[in-house]
C-alpha cells in the first residue's frame, strides 16, 4: 500500500496532464522508490513540440536513452527526475520510450489494419 502525504497528493494533481491531452498509463516491472512510498505507475502525456525542445524526434523514435531522460521528466506524472529516468530498469525505460512513441505517430496509422 502507498502512503501519501498532502504534499504529495498535491503535488500530483498539480501536474496532472490538462483533460483532453492523450495519456498511455505503464505499470512498471521495477517499482521506484521514493523514500517511503514506492511509484508502481506513470502516466505519459502526449507531449506538445516544446517537450521535446533539445532532443531530435529520431532519437525519440528510436529510442535513444539519453533523449529519453531528457524527455520524460517533462510528460511524466508522477514527473519523474532526470536522476530517476537513469536509474529505471531498462525494461521500464523501454516501455516509457514505446507510450510517447504511440504519440508520434499520425492517427490515420493507428487505425489501419495489418
Amino acid at each position: 500500500m502507498i502512503d501519501k502525504t498532502e504534499n504529495q497528493i498535491a503535488a500530483e494533481n498539480a501536474a496532472a496532464p490538462a483533460p483532453g491531452v492523450p495519456t498511455e498509463v505503464v505499470t512498471l516491472e521495477t517499482p521506484l522508490k521514493r523514500g517511503k512510498n514506492e511509484v508502481t505507475e506513470i502516466t505519459v502525456r502526449k507531449p506538445m513540440s516544446g517537450g521535446m525542445r533539445g532532443v531530435s524526434l529520431v532519437d525519440i523514435m528510436n529510442l535513444d536513452v539519453t533523449a529519453l531522460h531528457k524527455v520524460l521528466p517533462r510528460i511524466t506524472t508522477p514527473a519523474l527526475t532526470e536522476a530517476e529516468a537513469r536509474s529505471l530498469d531498462i525494461v521500464d525505460l523501454v516501455q516509457l520510450g514505446t507510450a510517447l512513441n504511440g504519440f508520434l505517430v499520425p492517427k490515420k496509422f493507428k487505425d489501419v489494419e495489418a
